[in-house]
């Protein structure tokens, strides 16, 4: 509720101190200026016993009723008029006057009498109706509950400020008159009393209250003839006062509505706390809106320009709109003309060709035209004169008999050819409409990502108008998700002030964002733009960034690939590893010794220096792919045994499981993790001693496979991401989706080390494309390679 400044008048004053007094006008001015707080939202009237509804709005009882009624509810049982006294005052006496006067604070027994319920006592089953009220200010039905308005308090702080407000502004005002004098001699009422319920003359008002008796000591009211009750009581327990405030619940309780188990484990306060802790924050939203209000004058500026604004525009889209109109009339004016025109010059070619066959059907009559010619010419006797003169004659009589034998119009009368088909303009010109704003584009998560660059992909839904364009915002998120803040003051402080940065007028439905900072949260959204300008933004979505920059590198085929089980693609990015001709033939070995068959893919770039991120994604259905990194140097060598030769890991005078070996403190050489059958393998912590000697040099015969029983097995994510940190000697892997972290452990870092794939059986496994490379014409030249010897694999 708005309210005046503190210090306007006494009563705003809260009750406390020396009121500091103000103009009358002033305070007439600020009553004035609350009246829109003071309406029923139903009647638009101030309200008259206003309820609070659940949704904390207010309004009047006997609107709140009718409004029930009106829904199909049954009348509720309405308490009398306000200014209508239950009994007439002049039959009333000081005895009558010290009975208990009927209670009117609660709505409930003015309703439903006889309602209440108390600590173990149960309410009788059956199905009750729930009822709805419609609110008009929230625009929704709000649920009353069993009870219906029984439930619903007076909201006597609001009465209170009516009866102010009215007393201070004179409005509808009327002389309440003493209720206890005898007519005709009845006079203005000075006083009220809230214990007897009833306004009184000073004489009167003297003589019901005896100085020296407790009615001496009730409290005396501005006279009235609505009373209300002091306190607030229970609506579900009789004289019961409301003491405590439940949070949770958002309810006022009484000491026994406390007990119910429905506010078990609830935030429960007294209500005089709950009264300190809501007026502070009043007073401070209070202290602060008046504190700015050379803001509000700002704002009110800005939405009377903004109304301005409208109704010009208004005035220039309808004439913009007229001038369309004509345009469209006189286009349709002129194409009418056109048509006409071409159907008049149709008319007369067909009006001349049906007028000739007229005239050439008249002369073949017999008293006209070319018979009579003809009669006339057969009376010549001279046969070379004759003969002269009828050869066109019998031209002419040939055709007309072949005429005669074979008639039709010379012109088709229709016109069917000159119909309009405006069954497609119709549906335009129905469906004409101003032009809307296109709707909030959809991202498609699936395309999306954050690579070496960003690409952002979306679409616009069916029912939305075209774009024109389109606008890409991104910012920076200053907390990164599972981090804190990043980089103290640069990336708390700063990188939450970091506004919006756009791409303006993009064409198409995507987008590369480049330039972007490593290990950081974007927040992107587009909206499209059209000729109605901008539409509703998309919903926002958030990419992580690689943690390092992206290494670019391509599969090195010049390992010596066995072509029958292993093959690369022309653009050597995608694996594909097929069970041939040789584990077949390795068949009759496999009972008498573990047989590897591990086909091993290594970069076509090595690093000695920095931090690098790749990603690749493994096909769910393959059986074993290993992911990881190793020194290339070690990886030749291990690969250079023969491929028959069964693995060391199982050979007990092999020495990789000896006790000296385990203990050594250098980290292995290469680091993989294994994933297959839709699974992906997370061994124990590289930091205890068991789980970093599983990745020795026997590591990839072995393996940390699903069957030991310390690691934890996950679904295989649709991308896994790796980062080698060279100078820590520290390799990560990722979710590559979420860029979450999966597993990180040690590698020597000590020579050249290169990303590396290891096949066992069938699978296949394809490099994330770089962002930058999808639209390139050539591929783009490697940064530093490490030449490796070609090994014949037997």
């Amino acid at each position: 509720m708005t309210l005046p400044p503190t210090g306007t008048t006494g009563w705003l004053n809260g009750g406390g101190g020396s009121p500091v007094m103000a103009p009358r006008y002033q305070v007439k001015s600020n009553m004035k200026s609350m009246e829109r707080e003071l309406q029923c939202p139903v009647c638009k009237d101030i309200v008259k016993q206003p309820v609070v509804l659940p949704c904390l709005h207010s309004v009047c009882l006997l609107c709140a009723s009718e409004v029930l009624v009106q829904s199909g509810y049954p009348q509720p049982e309405l308490p009398p008029e306000p200014n209508s006294p239950a009994s007439t005052p002049n039959t009333r006496s000081p005895r009558q006057a010290r009975r208990p006067m009927p209670k009117a604070d609660r709505v409930d027994r003015a309703l439903r009498p006889g309602f209440g319920t108390y600590p173990g006592r149960r309410r009788k089953e059956g199905h009750t109706q729930l009822m709805l009220f419609p609110c008009v200010p929230c625009g929704r039905d709000v649920e009353l509950g069993e009870r219906g308005l029984v439930d619903c308090m007076r909201n006597l702080t609001l009465e209170r400020i009516v009866e102010r407000y009215r007393h201070t502004v004179s409005l509808g005002s009327v002389a309440v008159m003493c209720q206890f004098c005898k007519p005709p001699q009845t006079l203005e009422a000075t006083k009220g009393c809230a214990d007897c319920r009833a306004s009184f003359c000073n004489e009167c008002f003297k003589l019901y209250h005896p100085w020296g008796t407790p009615r001496a000591q009730h409290e005396h009211v501005l006279p009235t003839l609505n009373f209300r009750p002091k306190v607030l009581t229970c609506p579900e327990h009789d004289q019961e006062k409301l003491q405590f405030y439940c949070k949770s619940c958002q309810r006022l309780l009484c000491s026994l509505c406390k007990l119910r188990r429905v506010h078990a484990g609830h935030k429960i306060v007294l209500v005089t706390q709950a009264y300190q802790t809501l007026k502070d924050k009043i007073t401070k939203e209070l202290n602060f809106i008046l504190s700015n209000q050379g803001t509000v004058l700002t704002q009110i500026t800005q939405l009377e320009n903004a109304i301005t604004q409208t109704e010009v525009n208004s005035v220039a889209a309808r004439e913009q709109l007229s001038q369309c109109v004509r345009e469209l009339m006189a286009l349709l004016s002129e194409r009418q003309a056109m048509l006409a025109q071409g159907l008049e010059s149709s008319r007369q070619k067909r009006s001349e060709a049906l007028a000739n066959q007229v005239a050439e059907r008249r002369s073949l009559l017999e008293h006209a035209g070319l018979m009579a010619f003809t009669q006339e010419l057969l009376k010549e006797t001279d046969p070379a004169c004759f003969v002269h003169a009828a050869r066109q004659t019998h031209n002419r009589l040939a055709q007309s008999i072949e005429s005669l034998q074979s008639f039709s119009l010379s012109a088709d009368p229709s016109f069917r050819h000159f119909q309009l088909d405006v069954s497609r303009e119709l549906k335009l010109l129905t469906d004409l409409n101003f032009i809307q704003a296109p709707l909030a584009p959809v991202i498609d998560t699936q395309r999306t990502l954050a690579y070496d660059q960003l690409f952002l992909c979306w679409r616009l839904p069916q029912d939305s108008s075209p774009a024109w364009h389109f606008s890409v915002e991104y910012r920076r998120r200053g907390v990164v998700p599972g981090g804190g803040a990043r980089g103290g003051m640069r990336g708390g402080l700063a990188g939450a002030r970091w506004g919006w940065q756009r791409l303006e007028e993009v064409s198409g439905t995507s987008a590369v964002i480049d330039r972007l900072e490593m290990d950081s949260v974007y927040v992107l959204r587009v909206r499209g733009c059209n000729k109605a300008g901008f539409g509703e933004y998309s919903e926002e979505v958030y990419l992580h960034t690689p943690p390092a920059p992206v290494l670019n590198f391509y599969l090195d085929s010049r390992w010596g690939l066995h072509a029958d089980r292993l093959v690369v693609s022309k653009e050597q990015r995608c694996a594909r590893s097929v069970p041939g001709l040789s584990l077949l033939q390795a068949a009759d070995r496999a009972l008498t010794s573990c047989h590897l068959t591990a086909d091993l893919l290594v970069g076509d770039v090595a690093v000695t220096q920095g931090r690098h991120y790749w990603a690749c994604s493994v096909e769910p259905g393959s059986y074993l792919v290993k992911v990881g990194v190793g020194l290339e140097s070690k990886l030749q060598e291990w690969f250079h045994l023969p491929q028959d030769m069964a693995s060391p890991r199982y050979d007990p005078d092999s020495g990789h499981d000896s006790g000296a070996e385990d203990s050594s403190d250098s980290p292995p050489s290469f680091t993989f993790l294994t994933m297959g059958m839709g699974k992906i393998y997370l061994p124990p912590s590289a930091s205890s001693h068991h789980g970093t000697a599983n990745y020795r040099d026997g590591g990839i015969a072995n393996g940390n496979g699903p069957s030991s029983p310390t690691g934890v097995t996950y679904p295989l994510p649709p991308r896994l991401g790796v980062c080698l940190d060279v100078e820590k000697g520290r390799v990560t892997f990722y979710d590559a989706h979420s860029l979450r972290p999966l597993w990180e452990g040690p590698v020597d870092c000590s020579a050249p080390v290169c990303p590396a794939f290891c096949f066992i059986g069938g699978g296949a496994l394809q490099l994330q494309e770089l962002v930058a490379n999808r639209n390139a014409d050539q591929t783009p030249v490697r940064r530093v390679t490490i030449q490796s010897r070609v090994t014949k694999l037997n």
